[in-house]
């Protein structure tokens, strides 16, 4: 740790500045994934845009490490860096809200869950993640997708409008007309390019859902996952249907003689009426075996998008790796059954969220995003709560990746699910095609890499 940093801050950024020193450090540097101890010389909570330049003025001047955190729940924790400085979004928190024209205007330090809670009230919704506590930026910048995926894209395709500080401290608006170039880079290119202090959304009509899990025992896992790909292309849009292989939660509201056993889930959410959802997904339920448990159930969509925090709350151990899917194939699912079978921890678990339909609408070079022919993303995330398991879940999660990485013939993976040892080999094949004209984006507007504590992009 640099501590000469502390030494140097100027005034207006040392009276609010969490050092070593203060008492509340180590909590302010706690992130949501434990296996990461990073300890930053100073984290700087803004709140607002003035101050963010002010920060980033200092660290470009003074050649100072910088990392930025939204919510903090990044899986490699880069929302922190080693003896540097962390510009600490949390304080953002302003919401508008255009109930007339549908769109939303949010500022980083919120929760995807926060933005729920305040626009379901008027039934719309941004399409985001399955994990309400995530940074809406991070969730973001990485592209995004989640249960309105196949119905309306990925997050980062209901995005309008990006207002940012850049390395140099302008103030700039990135949209379809004004810095067309950093708004097709910052959708998918994740931090590399400034720090967002304002995302404006399209906001999309969602109320109920039918939703929940549906567990059948492990014996049936190879004759549901060759089922799951065949039906997937001619699901409605309006469902989203996740394959996982897993462990029943051992928690309030499943039942308890199910605990800890390994199960094959298909966790379901249509959006729509419950008699018309019903019609749809129970018929195509009615071709697999008889469930351990059927959790479908009718609820508001904000009470289904936070269903699983409770499972996975700040502080486990996590190590997970990803990769995009375009065919299961029957090589891949042996794999499957090897591993996903076997999870080493309750909580450990594979999921392969579905990212066909409206996300493969859109030109590969229309984002930064440009795996818009995958059928899938994968993640396999080796979860614990004791850091004495850290070890076996992270060998776990690895040695799965292993086996079923050479069935994958793109290479690459959403970068959310990267971890911070993937390489620049993985950073390039997440990004494909694309990968040059990020390059030629970052020499534009980061030409000295300030912003480099994320899956980098150099120039």
């Amino acid at each position: 740790m640099d501590i000469h940093i502390t030494k140097t801050l100027p005034e207006t950024i040392a009276r609010r500045a969490i050092t070593p020193a203060s008492p509340n450090y180590d909590e302010a540097r706690a992130l949501y994934n434990g296996m990461i101890d990073k300890k930053p010389a100073a984290i700087v909570p803004c709140r607002n845009a003035d101050e963010i330049a002010e920060v980033v003025a200092f660290a470009r001047e003074s050649n100072v490490l910088l990392a930025i955190r939204g919510g903090g729940h990044n899986g490699p924790g880069l929302g922190s860096c080693d003896g540097g400085i962390v510009i600490d979004c949390s304080p953002m928190t302003g919401i508008d809200i255009d109930v007339d024209a549908r769109t939303v205007s949010v500022e980083p330090g919120l929760s995807q869950g926060e933005v729920d809670r305040a626009t379901a009230p008027y039934g719309l919704h941004v399409p985001a993640g399955i994990v309400s506590s995530t940074g809406i930026a991070g969730l973001t910048l990485g592209g995004g997708h989640g249960y309105l995926a196949r119905e309306y894209g990925l997050t980062i395709d209901n995005l309008l409008e990006a207002e940012m500080v850049l390395a140099d401290g302008r103030r700039v608006t990135a949209n379809e007309r004004e810095n067309e170039d950093l708004f097709w880079a910052i959708r998918g290119g994740g931090g590399n390019f400034g720090v967002v202090t304002k995302f404006t959304y399209r906001l999309r009509e969602v109320s109920d859902v039918l939703a929940g899990p549906v567990f059948y025992d492990t014996e049936h896992t190879a004759r549901i996952m060759r089922w799951y790909r065949e039906v997937l292309p001619s699901m409605p849009r309006k469902l989203s249907m996740t394959l996982g292989l897993k462990r029943c939660p051992s928690a309030e509201g499943f039942p308890e003689e199910l605990w800890n056993r390994p199960v094959c889930a298909l966790i379901c959410c249509y959006d729509g009426p419950e008699e018309e959802a019903r019609g749809v997904v129970e018929p195509l339920l009615a071709e697999l075996p008889e469930p351990l448990m059927n959790g479908l159930m009718e609820m508001p969509f904000v009470d289904w998008q936070g269903a699983f925090d409770p499972l996975l709350p700040k502080g486990l151990q996590w190590y997970w790796k990803g990769d995009y899917i375009h065919e299961l194939s029957d090589g891949a699912i042996e794999e499957h059954l090897k591993f996903g079978t076997d999870t080493p921890s309750n909580l450990s678990l594979m999921h392969l969220y579905p990212i066909d339909g409206a996300p493969q609408e859109r030109a590969a070079d229309a984002t930064a995003w440009g795996t818009r022919d995958a059928t899938w993303s994968m993640v396999i995330a080796g979860i614990d709560p004791d850091p004495a398991n850290a070890a076996k879940v992270m060998h776990w999660a690895k040695d799965y990746w292993t086996a079923l990485h050479r069935h994958n013939r793109h290479g690459g993976a959403y970068v959310n699910f990267m971890m911070e040892d993937e390489g620049e080999e993985r950073i390039r094949a997440a990004y494909g095609t694309n990968y040059d004209g990020l390059v030629a984006v970052k020499r534009k507007y980061d030409p000295d890499n300030l912003f480099r504590v994320n899956q980098n992009i150099r120039p």
